[in-house]
């Protein structure tokens, strides 16, 4: 099923031993267009600290009570690398994270999570996947092997960014102007970013449409804006989707086939990207 990430904020996470937080953003990377981490508020027992908690930790999600349970204790996530989430995020950072948490590289390997398309696989021990260090956290790891690391890591570019800062980006069709992200649709299974949704604005009153991330052509981050390659006129004519209504695999294969383009579904299960024939 596919969820709004609008509506995910504030939702409970649910250590094992306490409660850690509420949801306060998350983030994603730009290449593959998943949330990898969920930006949690912790609230006065962490002194209000923003922590990361990855969807690799999260159980059976309660959607009807609008929280997460993870399979973390109150002292994990106390004891995490301490990221300043109001900066960039390196991959320095990442790798301090993940090797914390004893988790695998999700960008090692030919799948959305490492060699798999769910969060779960990026388990230590799941798969041949793992950190080429060992299993010391990082504050074990010594003065020197931390200022290698992010000597080797410096020039790395950064490619988490911050959903709620990316919802408001202007969208620009080959032909000018369509409208404005007001949301994204993730998969509630493996959190990939399956859509973006669009509002149109004044151009065409009260007309929402959805456009697969990856759709877009360019992003401009500093200006604020995305570009597609779609005319006005594809936009216009595009299947109205309704903000209150889920969006089956039915709107889903009606849109694709609009713009006669394959789905995501196809993709994942092997077969060859190819764009819809009449």
């Amino acid at each position: 099923m596919l969820r709004r990430i609008n509506n995910l904020k504030d939702y409970a996470i649910h250590a094992t031993d306490g409660d850690i937080g509420h949801v306060n953003d998350f983030y994603f990377d730009d290449e593959q267009w998943a949330v990898r981490y969920l930006i949690v508020q912790t609230g006065n027992w962490l002194i209000n600290r923003k922590v990361l908690i990855s969807p690799a930790a999260l159980t059976t999600e309660n959607w009807d009570n609008k929280a997460f349970p993870a399979t973390l204790t109150m002292a994990q996530v106390k004891n995490s690398p301490n990221i300043d989430t109001d900066k960039p995020v390196t991959r320095q950072h990442e790798e301090d994270y993940l090797r914390y948490y004893n988790y695998s590289r999700y960008w090692s390997g030919a799948g959305l999570w490492g060699v798999g398309v769910y969060p779960g696989m990026t388990m230590q021990g799941y798969v041949n996947n793992t950190l080429p260090e060992d299993s010391r956290t990082g504050q074990e790891k010594t003065d020197d092997e931390r200022e290698s690391d992010q000597n080797r890591h410096a020039n790395d570019d950064v490619h988490l960014r911050s959903c709620a800062a990316v919802i408001g980006y202007h969208v620009h069709a080959s032909d000018g102007d369509i409208g404005h992200i007001s949301d994204m649709l993730i998969d509630e299974k493996t959190w990939a970013i399956r859509y973006l949704i669009v509002e149109t604005g004044h151009w065409w009153s009260g007309h929402t449409v959805l456009i697969p991330p990856q759709w877009i052509e360019g992003i401009q981050w500093q200006d604020k804006h995305v570009t597609v390659n779609l005319t006005r006129q594809e936009v216009s004519d595009a299947p109205l989707h309704d903000i209150n209504m889920p969006v089956t695999r039915a709107f889903e294969l009606a849109t694709h086939q609009h713009y006669r383009r394959s789905g995501y579904w196809l993709h994942e299960s092997g077969q060859q990207h190819n764009s819809i024939k009449d």
